[in-house]
C-alpha cells in the first residue's frame, strides 16, 4: 500500500495556506507536517482524511496492485479534540469506535488489551471525563488500536502528554510501522521517530517542501 498527494493546494476562505504538496508515503513509512501556526498543516490533515475538499489536487490510497482504495475505510484520523464522550466510560467510548470503524484487516485490540498498550489498565470503568488531560489523550490513542487500520492521520498527537507518554506513543507509531502501516502526522513537537520524512508548510501563500530522511 502507498498514499500519493499530487499537487494539493489547500485555502482557508480567500487566503491561500499551502499551493503543490506532493508526496508518495510507502509501508512503513511515516511523514512528518511542520510549519509555523497558521500554515496549513491540521487543513492538510484534514483534506488527507476526506473531511475537507481540496482547492485543487489530489490524495489516494493505492493497493499492492496499484488500485485505488478509500481513504475512509483505510485510515484512522486523530484530530486535536478526543472524540470520546465524557460522561460515558472508558470502555465504553472505545467499544463504540471499535464497531464503528470496523477493522481494514485483522480485528485489532479488544478494549482491554488497548487500554493495556497506552498504560492505563483499570480505567476501563471510568467516565473519561475524570480521567487527566494526558490521559485522555491516551485513551484518544487506544482508538486507533481497537480497529485496525493502515494509514494514522494524527494532528498534534503528543499534545498533553508527558515525557514517558511520548515514548509511549513513539512506540506505538514504531509498531505500527514495522507491521507495514503508515503514519502522517502534524507537530510542533519533535515525536521521537527515527527515519522520518519532513514536510514544512512555510506559510500563506507559499509552496510546501519535502525535506530527506532524518
Amino acid at each position: 500500500m502507498r498514499a500519493v498527494a499530487t499537487k494539493l493546494k489547500g485555502r482557508r476562505g480567500d487566503s491561500v495556506l499551502f499551493d503543490d504538496v506532493s508526496f508518495t508515503l510507502e509501508r512503513g513509512e511515516v511523514l512528518v507536517i511542520t510549519g509555523p501556526n497558521g500554515s496549513g498543516k491540521s487543513t492538510l490533515l484534514r483534506i488527507l482524511a476526506g473531511l475537507l475538499a481540496a482547492d485543487s489536487g489530489g490524495f489516494a490510497l493505492q493497493g499492492d496492485d496499484a488500485a485505488a482504495l478509500p481513504v475512509s475505510d483505510h485510515a484512522h484520523y486523530l484530530g486535536h479534540r478526543n472524540a470520546m464522550k465524557r460522561e460515558l466510560k472508558v470502555s465504553e467510548n472505545l467499544a463504540f469506535w471499535k464497531n464503528f470503524q470496523p477493522a481494514d484487516s485483522g480485528e485489532g485490540l479488544s478494549v482491554d488489551a488497548a487500554i493495556e498498550q497506552v498504560g492505563l489498565t483499570g480505567v476501563g470503568h471510568l467516565p473519561f471525563g475524570y480521567l487527566s488531560a494526558g490521559q485522555q489523550r491516551r485513551i484518544a490513542l487506544a482508538r486507533l488500536l481497537v480497529s485496525e487500520r493502515p494509514l494514522w492521520l494524527l494532528d498534534e498527537p503528543t499534545a498533553a502528554l508527558d515525557k514517558r507518554s511520548d515514548q509511549l506513543f513513539a512506540d506505538l507509531v514504531g509498531r505500527h510501522l514495522a507491521k507495514g502501516g503508515l503514519a502522517i502526522a502534524a507537530t510542533h513537537q519533535p515525536l521521537g521517530l527515527e527515519s522520518v520524512r519532513a514536510l514544512e508548510l512555510s506559510g500563506i501563500h507559499s509552496a510546501a517542501s519535502e525535506g530527506s530522511w532524518a
